[in-house]
């Protein structure tokens, strides 16, 4: 399965395993990129948003990420690689997270190139999720 928007081809091949929705493959033709920093559950303040809430920490993420793709005049659906890190080794929470994710502000982004990780610790005391873009930004 191939789909093409503007410069970005995202791709499924045969022979490879179905997804939840990402392609394997991600090709942007010759142009400018953005590589935004980890995207974390903060306010604007700093401060951290939903202390223990996996949930709360999404929302949080995924607006932050908004706000970032705009600056640079992009969209969701222009990201063309995506890492989201969670900090949990339990499956159910892993899949909740990217069913989340996928059906926030920010699930465009999702649709490309993407790897979803367990780690055992994030920057911030209490942070939960981090979630990691690079965008090809519009012509």
């Amino acid at each position: 399965m191939t789909e093409t928007t503007r410069r970005i081809t995202r791709i499924n091949p045969e022979r490879l395993h179905p997804t939840p929705g990402y392609h394997h493959i991600t090709v942007v033709e010759a142009g400018r990129t953005a590589h935004l920093a980890g995207q974390c559950p903060l306010d604007e303040a700093g401060t951290l948003v939903g202390e223990g809430d996996v949930g709360a920490q999404i929302d949080q993420v995924a607006a932050n990420a908004l706000e970032a793709l705009k600056a640079v005049g992009a969209r969701p659906e222009d990201v063309v690689r995506s890492v989201i890190y969670v900090r949990s080794a339990d499956q159910a929470v892993l899949a909740g997270a990217w069913e989340r994710l996928t059906r926030s502000v920010l699930g465009g982004a999702f649709t490309s190139a993407s790897t979803l990780l367990g780690v055992a610790q994030l920057g911030f005391t209490g942070q939960l999720v981090e979630v990691d873009l690079t965008v090809a930004l519009p012509g």
